[in-house]
């Protein structure tokens, strides 16, 4: 009922998984990781507990293969099970009980690992891995291209429900206080990744500091004339037009981007982030 895949990004030490199901709120039950520690998938027949004494047995050292070995193997419901790992190292593994629904099966790559069951066909879990390998770009990006990929391949044969993406890194939150880089999901909806790409722009607007420093937009001529409609149109503004960008603009211009909670894209200069700026212009 559901593809998974687990993966590491050594160059920004970024531990997730990303997965989609005709389950609801998929999120709750698949998706496990822990800055520094790695990062697991339990679908198929879900044991959850596999998420949480999983990453207590890799912080303890132990790989991939012996954190699956040790989980499965006094499990009366082993062969229901399938189950993705990586280690703090990247080290992937991963397992599909000979019971799990057809189509069942996993591959297992570097630093990843893609899982599957009750799929169209083997060709999405091959395709997901193609994606994420193809791709390039942020972790989040490459799960976002798996998850299309496989959806586009067929996906889970009973259709789609819901869909999630758990990133970890050490301090990884906004304010630094717990490892949640990315903690998204969309519960119910009939096309889960397409909504969840929406609830990551908004996301990536106010908690993430990721931005390209070249994606800029100078606020003067056509670009300032349009974020003056906006502010207008929203009740931020009631000067008058101008061909600069004045201290009245500027004020209002923050006002607008604290009550959309983007205080983690201000600026000090007369720019304004590309992301903002097409987020704003096009509402």
């Amino acid at each position: 009922m559901t593809f998974s895949i687990v993966a590491y990004d050594p160059k920004n030490k970024e531990w997730g998984v990303a997965v989609q199901s005709k389950f609801v709120a998929v999120g709750v039950v698949v998706p496990f990781a822990r800055a520094n520690v790695g990062a697991i998938a339990t679908q198929a027949n879900c044991n959850t507990s596999f998420g949480p004494n999983g990453l207590e047995l890799l912080a303890n050292g132990l790989s991939a293969d012996d954190v699956i070995e040790l989980l499965t193997e006094n499990d009366p419901y082993k062969d229901q099970r399938q189950i993705g790992i990586v280690d703090t190292k990247g080290n992937a593994a991963s397992f599909t009980g000979k019971d799990c629904f057809s189509w069942a099966g996993h591959i297992v790559g570097k630093n990843y690992c893609c899982q599957g069951n009750i799929l169209a066909s083997g060709n999405v879990v091959s395709d997901m891995s193609r994606a994420f390998e193809e791709t390039e770009g942020d972790l989040v990006e490459r799960f976002f291209a798996s998850l299309e990929a496989a959806q586009e391949a067929g996906g889970d044969k009973r259709g789609q429900e819901a869909a999630a993406i758990l990133i970890v890194k050490e301090k990884g939150v906004y304010d630094g206080g717990t490892d949640r880089y990315i903690d998204i999901r969309v519960d119910e909806h009939p096309t889960p990744i397409k909504e969840l790409r929406k609830v990551f722009e908004v996301y990536d607007l106010c908690l993430l500091t990721r931005d390209d420093p070249k994606d800029i937009i100078k606020l003067e001529g056509e670009a300032l004339t349009a974020v003056l409609a906006v502010l207008k149109k929203e009740g931020f503004y009631t000067g008058k037009d101008s061909k600069n960008f004045t201290e009245e603009i500027r004020l209002a211009l923050i006002k607008w981007m604290h009550t959309n909670n983007f205080e983690v894209k201000e600026r000090e200069d007369d720019y304004l982030f590309g992301s903002v700026y097409r987020y704003m212009t096009r509402k």
